[in-house]
């Protein structure tokens, strides 16, 4: 058998440099080696596997650039097996799939917008030091995995994290600092353009927040000239690629033949009355040319898309006009209902021309809250916000499959933008679950959804720490991009954002901002389009605060529903815990059933209490409070007889405490037999008249008679009624 030589990896790379005080490794050439382009990039600790493959030739019958972006977490990279049946990763984290939307979005727009060749791109976290991001690694990773490759692509790009700890802005905070930080923005841009923004922020203002993004933005380029020095040494030529784009000629001619009726088609603020009205345009353009694209018909709706796009951009920039005839800082009519939903906790409908969206809040006791599985140190949340988008919002028929990578980054945003107004546990010791049901769509859904629960939750009573609204701002470039002459205009509807360069989002209170997410189909911002978003926002979400939604509903609700459950919170000593869950669960279970409530208990002995009765859940507190910290004497309870013997009964005043009522004690006259008052099972009130050396509780029924319902004690009720000393055998006290 021949022996083989020595494999070395003879194209083995490793670039080095710091960012924000940690190593930042990237080195390429030793793993994947039939991938387009392998990057294994490493911050600090944390280590992310990038990797870019595409296709040779195009994808058939597809209108668009067909690009996959997965960011992959492995538990390995916790050292944590996964807590599923299966113990191995499931479907990805929504922690994942909003990374992996983050990633997506500064990639895609330097793409060239004619390849249809298929791209994927994958991330795989192999390894996490939590003060160093698995996404801010992943981002700067796949940007040099994509820039070294052989597929055509604007880029690099760089991302970094940004928190504000103490007053002072912070590139890629630590775990310590995050866990203090106001805000939690994460930045990417080229080499001289912001190309993203996602952020969640406690009411920072808009001044602070453009700072951050700012000073993220010069530490980007640093990074970006840092690929950019791989690239010049070992970056492969770009490969060609067949160009979707329509021949010029054709393009023209389709235009010239119906470009009149387009825009007169699409002059309208109804988008139903849009669609009805192209529809004879598109048949007569496929009357007339179809031939001409014998087995590629498709094509002419991909030109008929341009034709549209070319008229709304040209309207917006040169005549300022929309396509609904608002002003370019005009927000459509707009209008807040809550109580929408007789025995929900809490219901908002926010509507925006013909946007809508129906938020409900839930309550639900704290033990219901969300449990993570993911890589970083959140285990679980209480408040979570879902988003529904119904085929019906937009007018189609598509059954409904469960929400999709949109769906959860739309939830996700509205999350983040309400989240920092959430009361804490101990201020409302409640989950909060809000639901948003786009009811019709026709832009920006998701900053409706910020509306309309802000309205549910105030209705549910939920004590929000302020109101908070929600808006986008659209953009316009002409010529020479982003760097020529702009328009902004606030609150996009779907033609704006479909045909424009930006879909900017910010939501916010009166006192500052609360959450950014910033898509774009341009290659990046210049800082002046930025502060201008951030005005336009500003003045557009305060003006939504105060005339449409406060009028309506001015603060949170004193009362909550009353089908939400009472949340009654004490505190009992941690070592007596065990004796108010029992043996196997037994007291507590106990407890639950015949009080009808649900009692969750903490390690440190605070006690949540849920109930639909208040009255219900004050008498089991009384009980909780019994087992724990024993009866009182001098007090009243509330017992059932347990046992009878012939000197008197046993009563249990709480699971596991019991007590004994002497046969002179039972009643305001003399008894002969114990059984003529009292059978097992009777519910009477007793007194706790001592408590004996020995832990012994002796309780009285005449006491209770006489002082709680005002009888008198008959005479010769005590005739030879001294208590005896009876041997008690059996008698359990309080532990």
């Amino acid at each position: 058998m021949g022996m083989s030589a020595k494999l070395e990896f003879t194209n083995h790379k490793v670039y080095e440099t710091t960012l924000a005080g940690r190593p930042l490794k990237l080195e390429t050439g030793m793993m994947c080696g039939l991938s387009n382009a392998s990057v294994m990039a490493t911050y600090g600790e944390t280590a992310v596997l990038c990797n870019v493959t595409a296709s040779a030739k195009p994808r058939e019958g597809v209108d668009f650039f067909p690009l996959s972006v997965d960011y992959e977490e492995k538990m390995y990279s916790v050292g944590k097996i996964p807590g599923s049946f299966q113990r191995r990763e499931s479907r990805p984290s929504e922690k994942a799939i909003l990374t992996s939307r983050c990633i997506d979005r500064p990639i895609r727009p330097l793409f060239p917008k004619d390849m249809r060749n298929d791209c994927s791109v994958v991330a795989t976290v192999m390894s996490v030091d939590p003060d160093c991001s698995p996404e801010v690694t992943a981002m700067i990773g796949v940007s040099a995995a994509i820039a070294i490759s052989d597929i055509p692509w604007d880029g690099p790009i760089s991302g970094v994290k940004v928190g504000l700890c103490d007053g002072e802005i912070v590139i890629n905070p630590t775990l310590e600092q995050r866990q203090k930080s106001e805000m939690d923005v994460t930045v990417a841009s080229t080499g001289e353009l912001v190309a993203m923004i996602e952020a969640g922020a406690n009411e920072v203002e808009d001044d602070v927040m453009f700072d951050a993004i700012m000073k993220a933005h010069e530490v980007n380029k640093e990074v970006v000239e840092f690929i950019n020095g791989m690239v010049a040494e070992i970056g492969k030529p770009k490969f060609d690629f067949v160009s979707n784009d329509p021949d010029p000629a054709i393009m023209d001619e389709i235009e010239e033949f119906c470009i009149e009726d387009v825009k007169k088609a699409l002059d309208t603020d109804d988008k139903n009355v849009r669609d009805a009205a192209l529809l004879p345009i598109y048949d007569a353009v496929h009357e007339k040319f179809d031939e001409r694209f014998e087995g590629n018909e498709a094509k002419l709706d991909e030109i008929m898309y341009l034709v549209q796009k070319h008229v709304v951009r040209a309207w917006l920039k040169d005549e300022h006009k929309r396509v609904d005839g608002r002003g370019i800082d005009e927000i459509r009519p707009l209008n807040a209902k809550v109580d929408l939903l007789p025995r929900t906790h809490g219901s908002g409908m926010f509507t925006r021309g013909q946007t809508q969206v129906l938020s409900v809040a839930t309550l639900a006791p704290v033990s219901e809250s969300q449990k993570l599985d993911g890589l970083d140190e959140e285990t679980e949340k209480r408040y979570i916000h879902h988003y529904n988008f119904p085929s019906y919002s937009v007018g189609e028929t598509k059954p409904s499959r469960g929400p999709g990578r949109r769906e959860i980054g739309h939830g996700a945003l509205a999350e983040r933008a309400l989240l920092p107004v959430i009361p804490s546990v101990d201020e409302f010791p409640y989950t909060i679950r809000v639901v948003s049901e786009v009811l019709s769509s026709n832009g920006s859904t998701s900053q409706g959804s910020v509306c309309g629960s802000t309205l549910a939750l105030m209705a549910a009573g939920v004590p929000i720490k302020a109101p908070v609204a929600g808006i986008s701002c659209g953009l316009i470039t002409g010529d020479e991009g982003v760097k020529g002459d702009f328009m902004t205009m606030i609150d996009i509807q779907g033609l704006e954002d479909f045909y424009g360069d930006m879909d900017f989002k910010v939501a916010g209170t009166k006192k500052g901002i609360t959450a950014i997410q910033m898509d774009l189909k341009v290659h990046g911002l210049t800082p002046e389009i930025i502060k201008e978003a951030f005005a336009k926002t500003n003045k557009a979400r305060n003006y939504i605060l105060d005339e449409i939604m406060l009028p309506v509903i001015s603060e949170p609700r004193a009362e909550l529903s009353k089908f939400a459950p009472k949340m009654l919170t004490m505190t009992i000593n941690p070592e007596k815990i065990g004796d108010v869950i029992g043996k196997q669960g037994s007291v507590i279970q106990k407890l639950q059933e015949l009080f009808e409530c649900t009692i969750n208990i903490e390690e440190n002995g605070r006690i949540f209490i849920a109930t639909l009765d208040t009255d219900k859940g004050n008498a089991v507190m009384g009980v909780i409070d019994i087992i724990a910290n024993g009866p009182e004497v001098g007090a009243f309870y509330q017992g059932t007889v347990t046992r009878l013997m012939d000197f008197g009964a046993f009563v249990a005043i709480a699971p596991g405490v019991e007590g004994l009522v002497h046969i002179s004690k039972l009643d305001v006259k003399r008894v002969e037999k114990v059984e003529d008052v009292v059978s097992v099972g009777d519910t009477i009130k007793v007194k706790v008249t001592e408590i004996d050396d020995r832990d012994r509780i002796n309780l009285s029924r005449r006491d209770a008679l006489v002082e709680l319902d005002g009888m008198a004690v008959e005479e010769g009720a005590d005739e030879d009624r001294r208590p005896r000393k009876e041997g008690r055998a059996g008698f359990r006290s309080r532990r």
